[in-house]
């Protein structure tokens, strides 16, 4: 600061060189400004431009959805395709064995169709990551097992699936039917039993 007022005493020199730079700006804006002069009708073009793109862009995106949506519907459509595919087999097998009792009244013929039958069917869901609920013998829990019935016993502690009606079974880990099954219930007393009498 001290040198600046050396060099301008009485602030003339420092006042002349802002003006001159204001000037030089002024004047360079104005000249890009001529050159650039935008008018109404450009504007207006340029505008009508803008929403065509919009539009069109919206209606790429509308046919965008809608292909997306056929193709969701159609993998839907046919997603356990693989899956009916081996069910027909099974289903052959099976209607192979009810002709093959109809013909030779084979009783143990027919058991191991049906035996060989099944073990096919429990490969298959292996395959596709279906596996049976364990019941038998474990606690019952709600989240895999269905109680239908209680019984009363002293073979079992308390609240133990003792009989599976109908098997459950996960896909993936996931719950798609549960076990249907009989719970164990301690058995009253014979004493309790005769003093409410």
């Amino acid at each position: 600061m001290a040198k600046e007022q050396k060099k301008n005493p009485d602030g003339t020199q420092k006042e002349d060189s802002l003006k001159k730079k204001a000037e030089k700006t002024k004047t360079n804006s104005t000249k890009k400004d001529k050159g650039k002069k935008v008018s109404i009708k450009d504007l207006k073009d340029q505008l009508s431009s803008e929403k065509d793109r919009i539009l069109r862009l919206s209606a790429e995106f509308e046919n965008y959805k809608k292909r997306k949506q056929r193709e969701l519907d159609e993998f839907k459509k046919f997603a356990n395709e693989t899956v009916f595919r081996q069910l027909l087999t099974l289903a052959d097998n099976l209607e192979r064995a009810i002709l093959s009792a109809r013909e030779n009244l084979d009783e143990d013929g027919l058991l191991k169709g049906v035996q060989l039958t099944h073990k096919e069917m429990i490969k298959l869901f292996e395959t596709f990551n279906v596996k049976p609920v364990e019941a038998e013998n474990q606690a019952f829990d709600p989240n895999f097992h269905q109680a239908v019935n209680q019984e009363e016993t002293d073979e079992f502690p308390d609240n133990t699936v003792i009989t599976v009606l109908q098997k459950g079974y996960l896909l993936h880990d996931r719950l798609i039917r549960p076990a249907m099954v009989v719970v164990s219930k301690k058995a009253k007393k014979q004493t309790e039993k005769t003093k409410e009498n």
